[in-house]
């Protein structure tokens, strides 16, 4: 009997590719879900916040258009397809067609009770060259659980705050001091 075709994304699916990596990352945010759900749905956003990300085109309402900064100076892209989505809560997507670096995942926005919100990502990707790209990767601090944490981190001060704190010097504070 022929095995039913599984369209799940990959970190739901059952039948899923095993060389796919699986990544999990949570923060806590004091905002509410509905102000941080908003945030993330508009794609655009998320280059502020996530550090290796060059562009990030809306197509539709339910795609988008992903470049992002890879190890040794070169860029990958992909169009992603949003596969999930309840207002406030939850957005699940899937890379599409012939995506440089495969990848799924889901971004979960869970209120908790005088806290904030509770943000998590799981994300399921394919590491280009394997073993060895990822080694790379991580070699070259551009691994993605940790990119993940630390975009996470930036996610919940610009939030919390209005801004991401830096030690480096940005272009505003460098046109200030020339003026």
């Amino acid at each position: 009997m022929p095995q039913a075709h599984d369209d799940a994304p990959v970190t739901a699916s059952k039948t899923a590719d095993s060389s796919r990596e699986l990544l999990g990352q949570a923060v806590t945010i004091n905002r509410p879900a509905r102000d941080l759900y908003d945030f993330w749905r508009d794609f655009p956003n998320l280059a502020l916040v996530m550090e290796n990300i060059v562009s990030i085109e809306k197509l539709d309402d339910r795609r988008s258009h992903w470049v992002v900064r890879a190890p040794g100076g070169r860029t990958v892209e992909w169009d992603a397809a949003v596969t999930h989505d309840v207002p406030g809560r939850e957005i699940t997507w899937q890379s599409q067609g012939d995506a440089d670096i495969a990848n799924s995942g889901r971004i979960l926005f869970e209120e908790v009770a005088g806290r904030g919100t509770v943000v998590t990502a799981t994300i399921a990707y394919e590491p280009p060259a394997g073993a060895i790209g990822k080694m790379i990767a991580k070699v070259m601090q551009r691994e993605p659980n940790v990119q993940a944490r630390r975009d996470l981190r930036r996610f919940k001060q610009l939030m919390e705050t209005g801004e991401i704190a830096t030690a480096a010097r940005n272009r505003r504070m460098l046109a200030e001091e020339n003026t």
